[in-house]
């Protein structure tokens, strides 16, 4: 059972095999985000172009979007947060805006392993990604500067299909069991970190500084 704001889940079952459950760090916004700024603000018309922008710009200027819609979850779990844009000052453009959407999405996954290494006891050594988000280059290498480990892109990017199509191959005989599955998994390709680690951290407690002023923000005489 987690102590630090994650959930117990089953990760899989194969056959009689006893049940091997994982910890799970719900996130309630990432490419949703993208999608937003996209369908909201009419800040760009596909989807991609996010990391076009994103790139215009070496930083977020000083700029943190926490996109708490629909409250914060995973490590928080805190329904009375909503969304909030900080560190706003003439300087920022929507080219930082951008940036600070895409870098709202390594923040938070960073807040989930790090619950994860307290947890476990056992510290991360490199992430496998998955999802539609992946293909954003700029994302993956921020990615990997704020957790400190590399990122890793498989060949198969969907990995929840691909998962139930593993077990279902197992299941009629067509792999033998798990090892033969482990063994058809491909890397495509792996950002390394490069960032300085006193900025990184410096990124990080800003974030969190951040997150602070999403919360509270629902009470009695605001409509949900």
């Amino acid at each position: 059972m987690s102590k630090n704001g994650l959930l117990t889940t089953v990760a899989y079952k194969i056959g009689d095999a006893p049940q091997v459950y994982a910890l799970e760090g719900s996130i309630a916004v990432t490419g949703s985000l993208v999608q937003w700024l996209r369908d909201n603000l009419g800040m760009f018309e596909d989807a991609p172009d996010v990391e076009w922008l994103a790139r215009k710009v070496e930083d977020n200027g000083g700029a943190y979007f926490v996109p708490a819609f629909s409250g914060l979850f995973a490590p928080y779990w805190r329904p009375d947060a909503r969304g909030a844009l900080v560190g706003l000052t003439r300087y920022v453009t929507r080219n930082h805006i951008a940036r600070a959407a895409l870098e709202a999405t390594a923040y938070q996954s960073r807040e989930v392993v790090d619950a994860m290494n307290a947890d476990s006891g056992v510290d991360l050594t490199e992430l496998r990604v998955d999802g539609g988000m992946v293909a954003n280059e700029l994302l993956m290498q921020f990615q990997a500067d704020q957790l400190g480990v590399d990122v890793v892109r498989p060949k198969v990017a969907e990995t929840t299909a691909l998962g139930a199509a593993y077990a279902a191959g197992i299941a009629v005989g067509f792999w033998k069991g798990e090892e033969d599955v482990v063994a058809n998994w491909a890397e495509d390709k792996r950002w390394t970190p490069s960032m300085d680690s006193g900025e990184r951290d410096r990124l990080y407690r800003n974030w969190k500084k951040a997150v602070t002023k999403t919360m509270d923000w629902v009470d009695e005489d605001v409509e949900v």
